[in-house]
């Protein structure tokens, strides 16, 4: 019923945007005596077409990247294309080989394009590959099931395609199977092993600084989740009657958390729209073009990452199983790991990604190393100015010690 609730309700309301397009589409340009009323009604107008979440992947938009003083050419490029993912590529139209980095990106209620500008900063001097998740809802049920060790499998896969001397960088939710997915490729001698593994803001052990998240993932018995935020897909989508956690959900969570601080957020886009300020309202709706681009995860993977990461903490505790063998970064022994975390970070907590240190304990300490940013949030880790000025250069010297 929850999914089916949410559907009827957003059908209830597409007729209102509709209509709201069309009389925007015939408001007169502002001009003359009455422009700032005009601006005002097309701002109202304006603010009911954008009454909507959208469940299709948004474009990463990356055309080009400015290497070595010359702008190059970037193009999309699918290396490997599986059920509930593709192996993405930013093929850069030049011929000087840099190294390899496959960006691992959250499965927790958005899309990769939510990493945009984390690729397009590593674009500068990295071959950038991405795990360009699908929307459960989309994937057809006979595909089969997805859960946390089919993430290993997938980031095994696609390591495995790129081939030998690449590099890992995770962010946020998926630094837990990224970790995993090289402990089991050392200990197998997987010459696809990479170099080095980057853990950005990551729930490796969720008992060192526990934030609100965390609490409420640990507030309630895995069975509450079940009951309450499963829902199934509608028959009209491809993959019609799959139980999914919906995205939907993710992002009501997510913003009730810094309600305020959305609602402040639109009411200065109403502002900027009605005073004909485009430069500043284009920010505010490039950003949530984005967060409202929602996907839905498969049950099996959200309850799997509520139980085996939230609530037992089963990576740090050395209890992670894959395929039942069981997980041990201590098989690690050439791979080089940097974890970074946020002085200010609500969603991980200090400790929590920095606890890889201790699982990796076969690591040499100069394959070592830790960056706390101060003064940073969650996301400001890996997009913005603290990111591209202060944590990318580590991330880059990380990489390129070790090529």
């Amino acid at each position: 019923m929850l999914y089916a609730t949410y559907q009827g309700l957003d059908d209830f309301f597409s007729p209102l945007r509709t209509a709201a397009n069309l009389a925007l589409s015939f408001t007169p340009r502002a001009a003359g005596p009455f422009a700032g009323l005009l601006r005002q009604q097309a701002a109202a107008l304006e603010m009911i077409t954008r009454f909507r979440l959208h469940h299709e992947r948004p474009k990463f938009g990356i055309t080009s990247v400015r290497v070595d003083n010359r702008d190059v050419p970037v193009t999309e490029e699918v290396v490997l294309d599986l059920p509930f993912g593709k192996l993405l590529r930013f093929k850069r139209d030049m011929d000087t080989p840099q190294p390899k980095v496959l960006i691992t990106a959250p499965l927790s209620g958005h899309f990769a394009t939510l990493l945009a500008g984390t690729v397009r900063t590593m674009l500068r001097d990295h071959d950038v590959y991405i795990t360009d998740w699908t929307n459960a809802r989309d994937v057809p049920r006979s595909a089969g099931a997805f859960g946390v060790d089919d993430y290993v499998d997938y980031v095994i896969r696609f390591l495995e395609t790129m081939g030998p001397g690449s590099h890992v960088l995770a962010v946020c939710q998926p630094c837990v199977q990224a970790l995993a997915a090289v402990a089991i490729m050392s200990e197998d001698h997987n010459p696809a092993t990479p170099r080095s593994v980057t853990l950005m803001a990551g729930p490796i052990d969720v008992r060192e600084s526990p934030t609100e998240v965390n609490g409420l993932a640990n507030e309630k018995p895995l069975d509450w989740f079940k009951q309450n935020v499963i829902a199934t897909v509608p028959p009209r989508y491809p993959g019609g009657g799959r139980k999914v956690y919906p995205g939907f959900v993710q992002l009501t969570a997510f913003m009730a958390m810094n309600m305020e601080r959305h609602q402040d957020q639109h009411k200065k886009l109403y502002d900027h729209l009605a005073a004909g300020d485009t430069a500043e309202a284009r920010k505010i709706k490039e950003f949530y073009d984005e967060y409202f681009a929602v996907l839905d995860l498969t049950a099996e993977f959200y309850l799997e990452t509520i139980e085996r990461v939230f609530q037992n903490a089963d990576l740090a505790r050395g209890e992670f199983m894959w395929r039942g063998r069981r997980v041990d970064p201590g098989a690690i022994r050439n791979t080089a790991l940097l974890t970074v975390e946020g002085g200010r970070d609500d969603i991980c907590g200090l400790g929590q990604t920095s606890a890889a240190h201790d699982l990796c304990c076969s690591l040499r300490p100069h394959l070592k190393r830790h960056h706390l940013q101060a003064n940073v949030g969650h996301y400001g880790t890996f997009n913005g100015r603290k990111w591209e000025n202060e944590i990318y250069p580590v991330v880059r010297n990380m990489i390129l010690a070790v090529e």
